[in-house]
């Protein structure tokens, strides 16, 4: 034990602070959600440290890879129906087709049903390189969520998405 001596009394120095208690059940109810969200939130980062190294390999970001993957499995898609898949912002989608199509992967296509609409395609090259990179990186997400086996990622995966579903459905009230 450390301990530091006066004229008067001994001071502990090596105990840790106590954990304050929940004043009410109702405080007791939220400490699970809350410690879920918190280890929610660090499991998503470190996952995306391991997505974001092996992207950046490539001079991409996440999204820029998020895009070239969904476009490589779906085919041609409506930027809006991009946008919905990857998770961005009309904006956002807009320049982040324009960085894919100045380095030379993705091109705009009119859509011949609405000249409003367009439609985001592949090139050769980004074609080439999708299909080049995207086994790695799935082995990189493979490896990096290792941690559990496929049995309990069937079942996170199943919870997440309830959990998902829930939350979407109780904000739209």
């Amino acid at each position: 034990m450390n301990s530091r001596s006066s004229d008067h009394a001994t001071v502990r120095t090596d105990t840790k602070p106590t954990r304050r208690k929940s004043a009410t059940s109702a405080d007791d109810d939220l400490e699970v959600p809350l410690k879920l969200w918190v280890v929610l939130a660090r499991a998503y980062a470190a996952v995306s440290r391991h997505v974001e190294t092996d992207v950046a390999a490539h001079d991409l970001t996440p999204m820029e890879f998020g895009i070239l993957e969904v476009l490589y499995h779906r085919g041609p898609m409506l930027l809006g129906e991009i946008q919905r898949k990857v998770l961005v912002t009309s904006g956002g989608i807009t320049y982040l087709v324009d960085r894919l199509a100045a380095k030379g992967f993705v091109e705009r296509q009119e859509c011949p049903n609405d000249r409003r609409a367009r439609y985001a395609v592949l090139t050769p090259s980004g074609t080439a390189l999708i299909k080049r990179i995207f086994p790695a990186h799935a082995r990189t997400i493979a490896q990096a969520l290792s941690g559990l086996s496929t049995r309990e990622q069937s079942e996170a995966t199943d919870l997440m998405r309830r959990m998902g579903l829930a939350a979407a459905a109780s904000s739209a009230k």
